[in-house]
C-alpha cells in the first residue's frame, strides 16, 4: 500500500516540474524589440526565421539558448 502511494506521489511531482518547465520555457522567448520600429510581427517573424537557420535543431536542445541568445542580439527582449 505504501509503495503504491510513493508511485502516485512520484508521477505527481514528476508531471508537475514536467509542466513547470514546459511553461517557464516558453516565457523565456523574447517577444518585444527595444527599437518600436522594429517591434511587430512581420520583422519578429523574419528575426525569428534567420536565427532558426543559423541554428538548426540539436537533439539535445542547445539550439533553443542559441536562438533566443541570437534573437537577443537582434534586440528581443
Amino acid at each position: 500500500m505504501e509503495n503504491r502511494l510513493f508511485i502516485q506521489n512520484s508521477r505527481r511531482a514528476l508531471f508537475g516540474c514536467l509542466l513547470a518547465s514546459f511553461l517557464a520555457g516558453c516565457s523565456l522567448y523574447p517577444d518585444v524589440n527595444v527599437d518600436p520600429a522594429k517591434n511587430n510581427k512581420a520583422t519578429f517573424r523574419q528575426d525569428a526565421q534567420e536565427c532558426a537557420q543559423a541554428y538548426p535543431e540539436a537533439g539535445s536542445g542547445v539550439h533553443i539558448k542559441q536562438r533566443i541568445g541570437c534573437m537577443n542580439l537582434k534586440g528581443w527582449h
